[in-house]
Parts: C-alpha cells; sequence; structure tokens
C-alpha cells in the first residue's frame, strides 16, 4: 500500500498550504476519492468549502468546476442540453459542468429537487442520460456538495435517497486561534491557492482505486459492520437504519483509510473512526426521539457502545 500512501500523503500536505488545521477533513476526503464516493461538506459560510474543493482539484491536476445551487437552476444546467445546429442541420450535445472530474455544488439544498434528482444518476453510476443518450462521466469524478445547516428559508431539504448517496458528511467548522492567526498571515498579500501547484497525476487513480480492494478485512470486522447496520435498523429511536449502501460504505472507506495510513488490514478503530462520518446522514430520526433531544450522532454512539465487536467475548 506504499504507494497509496504515498499518493496520498502528496495531496494531503499540498491541501494543506491553503487550507490550515483541517488535517482530518482532508484526509477523509481523499479517502472518498480513492473509494469513489461523494461528500456532504456541511457548514456555515466562509469556512474554506470551496477552497478545499479548488485545492483538492489542483493537487490532483484534474478538472473543477463550480455550480452555484439557486431555486431557478435547471436539471439541464447541470447535465447539458442539445441543442439544432442550423448548418449541419443536427442537434449537437452541450455539455454541463458535470462532466468534470471535481464538482462543487454549491448550497446543493437551494436547488428545487428536480435539479437535485439531476445528480442522483451521476453520483451512482458516473453517467449522465440527456435526451435517451447515456454519455459516461470522466474518472476521477467526485461530487462535493455543500449546504449551510443555519439557514433553512428557501431551501429544500436532500431526500433520504440523495443523502444515501454521499459516501460521508463532514464539517470543517471554526479554525483554533493560532490557526485563524495563520490564515490571516497567510492571507496578507496574495492568496496561497494562486500559487498552489499541481503534485501527482489525477489519471492514477484509477489504478489506485483498484489497490485499495486488496486490503484485508478480517471476517470480525465484516461481522462487526453487519451487526452495526443490524443495530440501526432495530434502534428504537430510528425510523430507518442504514441500507447495505450504507454498510457497503463504512466497509470500503476503512480499506482506504487503511491504505492511506500505509496498512494492508483494516483496524478495528478505523471503522470505530469512521462510522460517525459514514453512517448518521443516512438515519431517520423518530419525531418521538428528536422530542426528547436525541439526534443522529447520539444514537450511533449508543449503537456503537452496545455492538460488541466480537460476540464470543460476550458474557
Amino acid at each position: 500500500m506504499q504507494a497509496v500512501q504515498t499518493f496520498a500523503k502528496q495531496v494531503i500536505e499540498n491541501v494543506e498550504k491553503v487550507i490550515i488545521g483541517k488535517h482530518e477533513a482532508i484526509e477523509l476526503i481523499v479517502v472518498s476519492l480513492l473509494c469513489e464516493g461523494h461528500v456532504l461538506l456541511e457548514d456555515v459560510p466562509g469556512s474554506g468549502k470551496t477552497m478545499l474543493a479548488r485545492s483538492i482539484a489542483v493537487s490532483l491536476g484534474n478538472s473543477f468546476k463550480r455550480v452555484q445551487c439557486t431555486p431557478d437552476l435547471l436539471p439541464n444546467d447541470i447535465t447539458g442540453v442539445s441543442i439544432f445546429n442550423q448548418k449541419s442541420g443536427e442537434f449537437e450535445f452541450r455539455a454541463g459542468p458535470i462532466f468534470v472530474n471535481i464538482l462543487l455544488a454549491d448550497e446543493i439544498n437551494r436547488a428545487t429537487p428536480r435539479t437535485q434528482s439531476a445528480l442522483l444518476e451521476a453520483m451512482q453510476e458516473q453517467q449522465v442520460t440527456v435526451d435517451g443518450v447515456t454519455r459516461e462521466l470522466p474518472r476521477p469524478f467526485l461530487v462535493l456538495a455543500t449546504q449551510n445547516p443555519v439557514e433553512y428559508e428557501g431551501t429544500f431539504p436532500l431526500p433520504e435517497a440523495q443523502l444515501d448517496r454521499f459516501l460521508m458528511r463532514l464539517s470543517l467548522g471554526y479554525p483554533s486561534p493560532q490557526d485563524e492567526r495563520q490564515i490571516l498571515i497567510n492571507l496578507w498579500r496574495e492568496h496561497p491557492i494562486t500559487k498552489l501547484e499541481s503534485v501527482v497525476d489525477g489519471n492514477e487513480m484509477p489504478a489506485l482505486q483498484k489497490l485499495v480492494w486488496d486490503v484485508h478485512v478480517d471476517e470480525t470486522l465484516q461481522e462487526y459492520i453487519v451487526r452495526l447496520a443490524a443495530a440501526t435498523r432495530n434502534h428504537p429511536d430510528l425510523a430507518l437504519g442504514i441500507s447495505p449502501r450504507g454498510s457497503l460504505a463504512l466497509f470500503k472507506a476503512a480499506q482506504a483509510l487503511a491504505a492511506v495510513r500505509g496498512r494492508d488490514h483494516v483496524l478495528p478503530d478505523d471503522i470505530k473512526y469512521l462510522a460517525p462520518v459514514t453512517l448518521p446522514h443516512r438515519f431517520i430520526v423518530t419525531p418521538e426521539a428528536e422530542l426528547r433531544g436525541r439526534n443522529a450522532k447520539a444514537i450511533l454512539a449508543d449503537v456503537l457502545e452496545n455492538t460488541p465487536l466480537d460476540l464470543g467475548k460476550v458474557e
């Protein structure tokens, strides 16, 4: 797994020249890339979400586009549209911004459900169908979507089917006082993103993604993931637990994290570390539990505490 670790280290260190003090979030996005997964960044405005996406794209040497989601944004504004060419007498397809390696869907919950649904096929199948014609998307393909968790006026909450297609939901949070001071110094004259250069070849990503699948996951850990999934489906405070896609997301993310950290096997701590970013956004909490102040993170903590790693050790 040396190749994966070296690749990830170069990307992370390069991005950290722009994004200060967010090593964990950067590492998790690299993990998502290696899983061919997508990331939902839920945080307040101005926390560096757009700069993080741009820095990842520049570091990989891949193409990057940003879509500002608004209520009047149409599905064709994302996927593309066929336009009649009067000279040739034929329709020509004009590709939308989704034909890119890294797409930033800014404030995705401001787009209407109709427009949000334009991303569903792309995120799951890595292809787009327009006017009955299916077109493959470039590889690697990553959707980084952002939403503001504070402001809800004029927004359209993402449905469960769309949330389930995000491998992870992350929050950058505010920087520490020391990190914020360093940010001020870095931005004194020129934004560091203008000097950032590619450090790896993003076209190597498909080969590295295949290497991740060789990371060993012990049968005990496979059973542990299954028991976690079952525990969420049977939890009294949850109207909906995780789907098999959620179990697979945790499984793949654990393999990728182990590879990024230079191991050829998954540890129990990898699963416990990744569960809070791969599972809670797939839950639907019952209204009764919400009235008692329970939320998805608290319920997951309860599930992790009460689900044994090895049934043989349970008395």
